[in-house]
This record gives C-alpha cells, sequence and structure tokens, in this order.
C-alpha cells in the first residue's frame, strides 16, 4: 500500500535519526533518572525555590504565569501557559507570580506530596497559577562537549515557531496526566519528561538558538555524521583521514570543520567518548578489564589502563570500586 504525503512528511529523515541516536547515546551515558515534583496550584500571592542541584529541570506552566529567576542569570523571564523551561544543568530556580512575593523552599516532603498523591496548593487568594515540575538525575557528570555547549536557560514559548507538533503534544499530555488521579500517573509522567527533555533540546537547536560550538554540530550534515560513525563504532580505528573520507571531505576541511562545531578534534572528541562508555561499563558490568579495553577500543590493557588514568585520574580498577560503593 502506498504512503500517504502526511506519512512521508512524519517519517524522520537520516540526520533527525542520526542527531536522535547520538543524543540518545550522550544522555543514556548519563544515566538519567526523573524525579517528577508534580503538580502545583498556586494563587497569588505565591513563590517557591527549588534548592541547587546538578541534574536538569523542566517546567510547565498549565494555567496562568510566573517568573522565573534562575541562579546565574541577571534577568528573570515571564512563562505563560503552555510555555516550558528547561535547565540543563541545573542550579537553584525560583518561581513566583510577580517580583518580590513570598517565597517557600521546597523541600524533599513536599516532593512527596506531589508524587502520585494530589497537587501541592499554597499561595494567597489571588490569580492562580498551575505549574508541573520535574528534575533529573544524573549518576555520571557530562562528559562530553555536546551537552557542556547548552545554555544555563531554555524557554521554549507556546507560540515559538521551534515549537513542534509532537513537543506540544507532550507538553499537553504531560499537563493533563498531572491532574489525573488515574492509577501510575506518576510513572506516565515521569516517562513523558524523559521524552521532554531530548523533544525541549532538539527544539532549542533546531530553532537557531544554538550559537556556541556543541549539539549544533548535530545538525551539521557532514559533521553530524561524523558524530554518529563515532558513537555507532566507537571501537574502529578511526583517523581524521577516514572520517573525512566518510562524510565526503577534504582532511583539513574536515578537521577544522569538526573542531569549529563540536570545540575539538576528531581524534580528542573519539578517545573522550571512549573513555565515557569505558567507565559506563565499569560501573554496570563485571567484564574482566581486559574485555572493557578492547570493547574500548584498545589493543592492550596497559594501553588502557594509562588512558582511562589520564582521563579519569584514578585507575580503571579503582574506579570500579568506587563507583560500585557508591
Amino acid at each position: 500500500m502506498a504512503s500517504s504525503p502526511k506519512e512521508l512528511t512524519d517519517r524522520p529523515s537520516a540526520q533527525d535519526e542520526q542527531f536522535a541516536d547520538v543524543l540518545a547515546d550522550v544522555l543514556d551515558s548519563m544515566r538519567l533518572s526523573t524525579v517528577m515534583h508534580g503538580r502545583f496550584e498556586l494563587h497569588a500571592p505565591w513563590g517557591i525555590q527549588f534548592p541547587a542541584s546538578p541534574g536538569a529541570h523542566i517546567v510547565l506552566i498549565a494555567r496562568g504565569g510566573a517568573r522565573l529567576e534562575v541562579e546565574g542569570l541577571e534577568e528573570a523571564v515571564s512563562l505563560s501557559a503552555g510555555d516550558l523551561a528547561l535547565l540543563p544543568h541545573g542550579g537553584a530556580h525560583t518561581l513566583r507570580d510577580a517580583e518580590g512575593s513570598p517565597i517557600h523552599i521546597i523541600g524533599q516532603g513536599d516532593c512527596k506530596r506531589t508524587g502520585g498523591i494530589g497537587s501541592l496548593r499554597m499561595g494567597g487568594d489571588g490569580a492562580r497559577t498551575a505549574l508541573v515540575a520535574s528534575s533529573f538525575r544524573h549518576e555520571v557528570t557530562p562528559s562530553t562537549r555536546l551537552f557542556d555547549s547548552l545554555p544555563r536557560l531554555i524557554h521554549i514559548a507556546a507560540d515559538d515557531t521551534a515549537t513542534t507538533p509532537s513537543l506540544a503534544s507532550t507538553v499537553q499530555l504531560l499537563i493533563a496526566e498531572s491532574a489525573s488521579s488515574s492509577p501510575g500517573a506518576t510513572v506516565v509522567m515521569s516517562r513523558l519528561a524523559d521524552i521532554l527533555l531530548v523533544q525541549a533540546i532538539r527544539a532549542h537547536i533546531a530553532g537557531g538558538q544554538c550559537q556556541e560550538h556543541g549539539l549544533r554540530a548535530l545538525v551539521d550534515p557532514p559533521i553530524g555524521k561524523a558524530l554518529s560513525l563515532i558513537h555507532e563504532r566507537p571501537t574502529e580505528p578511526w583517523t581524521v583521514e577516514r572520517l573525512a573520507t566518510a562524510v565526503a571531505l577534504s582532511r583539513s576541511g574536515f578537521a577544522a570543520r569538526f573542531s569549529a562545531l563540536v570545540g575539538e578534534p576528531p581524534l580528542e572528541y573519539l578517545a573522550r567518548w571512549r573513555m565515557t562508555k569505558a567507565a559506563q561499563l565499569l560501573r554496570e558490568s563485571t567484564l574482566p578489564l581486559s574485555d572493557v579495553a578492547t570493547a574500548s577500543g584498545y589493543q592492550s590493557e596497559a594501553s588502557f589502563n594509562r588512558a582511562f588514568k589520564r582521563w579519569g585520574g584514578s585507575a580503571p580498577g579503582a574506579y570500579r570500586r568506587d563507583h560500585r560503593r557508591a
């Protein structure tokens, strides 16, 4: 049966798939876990402060509006219904109806009260705002330039041209689920938040907001393809020449373009990514060190040990013991 024009349009391109695969690989290496704070029903005057943490945060405005103040940023941001705010690098942040409104500091007990048991209500008797908040903990500090380059705050307005139908649908689904009393609502919300994290990053880059090196390299066809090859086959004996040939660029042109867009030369990125994957194997598997070395693209355990120690500051065996205890 022939595909309809809409079905053909909705199919992801090869470049979209490369983007999604590399981004998923990077996020997977960080071992993200979602912490749903839940839904907040707020009446002016109100203010809530989320403490500093290294993981990412997402805020959705379901109704009304809010003033978002992010630690380290001079200007507050106004959020309206349907808006999404992503803090990729975490940090303390405050939401309130207006400047100077009293603040309630969110604690662990508050988070438990919102986790599938109902909304947390606070404030006065003024205008109503409803919002949904979630956080992402990562077990491993990001060690790739692709993620490091993201800004402190990504704000995607409901009417933003970068808002795709799929992102808008996920936002509305998460807001609807936050008001649901159905069994398993918290689990569904956590899964939707995972999807929303990727969609928000993708929308940020697609909207042309990424001016620095990093993830914007994924939307450059030849460099995005090179990154995809590195992530698909990190153990291959890649050279600058081989990667340049694979993406149909000259050696010098490819090296300069890769460094400008990614933020480091191709082989440095490859070495860093191999160590990231090796660390993941050390934490999550019982493979002998010799097998981890092979799986990381090293022909000898000795050379792998030296490279890993330069990268992480400790030998692979010590790293494994420390992180198993943790």
